[in-house]
């Protein structure tokens, strides 16, 4: 009895651990999105992270109305690719994004976690550089 409460434990936990893994580590899905950095900060009481938003062009919709803008709100672990965010901000960016199903507090508060920076092009100048 002792041997297959032991199997039955082992079992949920097994299933325990790959539910985390799926949900909190498995990358969902991986793309680019460009557009024009918001504001890209460092927060958090417990876990410093870094957070940011990205600005994507707006496009006419089909009814009448103006322009729509769409919002790309996410996290940066990497801290060469926050500290080239930091000195970006009103730039149009192209990023690198890994999207998993889960956000985690340490990872910060986005499912949706850039890893790196494709291009930087300045609005004014219109310099483009990549990386």
């Amino acid at each position: 009895m002792k041997k297959f409460v032991l199997i039955i434990i082992a079992i949920i936990l097994v299933v325990l651990g790959g539910f985390f893994y799926y949900r909190y580590y498995f990358v969902f899905g991986r793309g680019a999105k460009a557009g024009e950095l918001n504001y890209f900060v460092e927060k958090g009481y417990v876990w410093k992270t870094y957070e940011g938003r990205l600005i994507q062009t707006g496009f006419k919709p089909q009814n009448m109305g103006g322009m729509q803008s769409n919002e790309f709100q996410f996290s940066v672990t990497d801290e060469k690719v926050a500290q080239m965010l930091m000195s970006s901000s009103g730039k149009i960016l192209e990023l690198h994004y890994k999207e998993y199903l889960g956000a985690l507090p340490w990872r910060g508060y986005s499912n949706f976690i850039v890893d790196s920076v494709i291009s930087v092009t300045d609005p004014g100048t219109g310099k483009r550089t990549t990386f």
